[in-house]
């Protein structure tokens, strides 16, 4: 008998002072089986991050061949594709010519620096490409946060991030790797 998704709910409140973005979502999250709270919370991140009302969460960890996120415009082409991990360089080559731009939240702790140093010539090639760094602190911080049904605020201010509820804020500090051209997101 397989296993089924956790559904989560959230309510998110983000406040985007670099982009002049502010907008409460209402959001449902299905966590798969195989994937760990840390990497749920991730993807919450990576929708605050990018706020945008046409932003979906893909179909998750089974599928292959979508994003964790996405936004396409009315005619169905991808402006915007978030990745999770430390991917392949062939996923990620796949998904930047699909897309106008790419975002990787890389997560891993010390991998992370040794992922990028093996794959950064095959990587620095794909111009629509922003990898940010996200902290095992970090991750562990945004973990704490979750709940079946979540009231949270995200703060984001020339490059700080406030993530939290109405119990308690966790700033993140988020480390740029590589930036795309034309900046995806404020890095300072």
């Amino acid at each position: 008998m397989a296993l089924k998704a956790t559904i989560y709910k959230a309510s998110l409140a983000v406040a985007d002072m670099s982009r002049h973005h502010y907008q409460d979502y209402h959001l449902t999250l299905a966590q798969h089986p195989s994937e760990t709270t840390e990497r749920m919370m991730l993807r919450l991140l990576a929708f605050a991050l990018c706020a945008h009302e046409d932003l979906s969460f893909g179909k998750g960890i089974s599928d292959d061949d979508e994003a964790a996120l996405y936004r396409q415009n009315l005619t169905g082409d991808y402006q915007l594709w978030i990745e999770l991990g430390l991917p392949e360089e062939r996923r990620l080559r796949r998904a930047s010519h699909k897309s106008q731009q790419l975002l990787l939240l890389a997560y891993g702790g010390t991998a992370v620096d040794k992922w990028y140093s093996a794959e950064q010539k095959a990587l620095s090639q794909l111009r629509n490409l922003t990898i940010v760094a996200v902290s095992p602190a970090d991750t562990a911080q945004l973990a704490e946060l979750c709940d079946r049904t979540m009231q949270l605020q995200c703060t984001i201010n020339e490059g700080q991030i406030w993530f939290g509820n109405a119990a308690h804020s966790v700033p993140l500090q988020p480390r740029f790797i590589q930036q795309s051209t034309p900046a995806l997101l404020a890095s300072e």
